[in-house]
């Protein structure tokens, strides 16, 4: 989630443990791949298979609504940590990220009707035309696209990415909000900082009892909780033993202790869902509203959270004229489509452009275009600073591969030339300093003959799941070495 709420990843960010410890993240994301890649390479030693980590191509599943830079960064840590053989070991082609709901629609299209809950009898998702919302429930991000089936066994998005913070765990976060009501949020955050195993514990428990819970639930729900952990902050920091602080709470008529459990009533826990629930709503209503995606009839739930009956419930209510399926063991549909996908890059025949993508420069002022704020004047001439040379718009629709050309030229003795890449919400930036706009990262372009001036076509490759960009040197038609960094 932190990369995902960070719109300007860079390679030194940091992330925090519970207890407030700083740690590198580009650290926590190469001892997790670490962890991944050593456990499935002992489970092919041990079973005697033969197979070395160069026999294989690597699938990393992201969600679709990440930004170019979180991408790189997850690039980025298998070339910083050499020391860890198998990790530095996977060869950039080796590697292929995949996009979460997408690799869910492509594993759908395998399924037969048994396996997909609220599918009447003898319906496939591989008839061509058929148009439907991938919905992937996480545990930190709700990712949503669309697809058309197409003749041929491909799929096309007809909408792009969208999605938010509203995933399995924003449930948790208000779980914590009314511990805090009842014991006070400095009391919380101590229970963090000094007993954080008690404290995941608790966490823990709750996620394993969130996902029992239906809409027709009554009566009480109990989860157990570390009592003697909580019994003991409240008797120093409040002075009171746990079943009276409870009692001078907001919840003593709908909250209760026996021994290690805490007994809620059913319609206090169902209300947590309430706000996370809305949001989901609303993200599904936004792209319903949209010119392209009227036509849906089906909305398809993956991901662990989509497991939850009442999420399902209250979706199925708002969407009475769309079916809503959820395929069997929802929770592993990325998993085994990213295999799927890892195997057939090509699945995804087309893709929607999620932002506007735009180089800065430096052009003629046009009084009729631009404003006097962004009026200078350089050698002479009347020039219009910061502005967005629009590269390809939002919502384009592109084939994996797409190419986009824009011409530039160095200056006799530059040894390479720069551009800086922009990315906007707007379809029509004019600036690259207004609002929506943000610095995705910048390319050096490296000249082979510096001792005269060179016109380069620098090609802007869109469509896969990953922007990238490749130089020519127009005149002798040499490739240029170029990097792009966006971390």
């Amino acid at each position: 989630m932190s990369l995902h709420n960070n719109k300007n990843v860079k390679g030194d960010m940091a992330l925090e443990d519970i207890t407030g410890k700083s740690v590198p993240a580009i650290d926590v994301f190469a001892h997790s791949k670490k962890a991944l890649v050593h456990h499935l390479m002992d489970a092919l030693e041990s079973r005697g298979t033969g197979v070395r980590s160069n026999d294989i191509k690597w699938v990393l599943t992201v969600p679709a609504i990440w930004t170019d830079n979180s991408k790189q960064f997850m690039r980025k840590v298998q070339k910083r940590y050499s020391f860890y053989p198998l990790i530095a070991g996977i060869k950039k082609d080796h590697l292929l990220i995949s996009l979460e709901p997408e690799a869910a629609s492509i594993y759908c299209q395998h399924l037969p009707t048994e396996k997909l809950s609220g599918a009447e009898s003898g319906f496939t998702m591989a008839k061509v035309g058929t148009k439907y919302m991938i919905v992937d429930l996480g545990g930190g991000a709700v990712d949503i696209t669309a697809h058309e089936k197409l003749a041929g066994g491909g799929l096309k998005e007809i909408s792009r990415a969208t999605g938010g913070d509203c995933g399995g765990t924003s449930i948790d976060a208000d779980f914590i909000q009314l511990l805090a009501k009842i014991f006070g949020a400095p009391l919380i955050h101590t229970m963090k900082r000094e007993q954080p195993e008690a404290y995941l514990d608790l966490v823990r428990e709750f996620e394993t009892v969130k996902r029992t819970i239906t809409p027709s639930k009554e009566g009480k729900i109990n989860m157990t909780i570390p009592y003697a952990t909580l019994d003991s902050l409240c008797k120093k920091h409040l002075k009171e033993d746990l079943p009276s602080t409870l009692s001078l709470s907001p919840y003593t008529n709908t909250i209760s202790i026996r021994g290690d459990k805490m007994r809620i009533d059913a319609d206090i826990f169902k209300n947590l869902f309430d706000k996370t629930i809305k949001n989901i709503l609303a993200l599904l209503q936004e792209i319903i509203t949209r010119k392209k995606t009227k036509e849906i009839t089906m909305i398809l739930l993956v991901g662990g959270f989509a497991e939850c009956s009442l999420v399902q419930a209250e979706i199925r209510k708002r969407f009475l004229s769309r079916r809503v399926i959820v395929p069997e063991e929802s929770g592993l549909t990325v998993l085994k489509g990213a295999v799927l996908f890892g195997h057939n890059s090509k699945a995804i025949g087309s893709r929607k452009i999620r932002v506007t993508y735009g180089i800065w420069f430096r052009t003629d002022f046009n009084p009729d275009k631009h404003d006097q704020e962004h009026f200078i004047e350089s050698n002479g001439k009347a020039k219009c600073r910061d502005a967005f040379d629009i590269v390809i718009k939002r919502d384009t629709t592109v084939t994996p591969g797409t190419t986009v050309k824009k011409n530039y030229h160095s200056l006799k003795d530059d040894s390479y030339v720069d551009i800086v890449v922009y990315v906007s919400d707007k379809y029509d930036p004019v600036y690259t300093d207004e609002d929506g706009c943000t610095r995705l990262g910048g390319a050096k372009i490296d000249i082979s003959d510096p001792s005269e001036s060179q016109e380069l076509e620098v090609e802007f490759v869109f469509g896969n799941t990953e922007m990238s960009l490749q130089a020519v040197e127009t005149k002798s038609g040499n490739s240029c070495q170029l990097t792009f960094d966006l971390i």
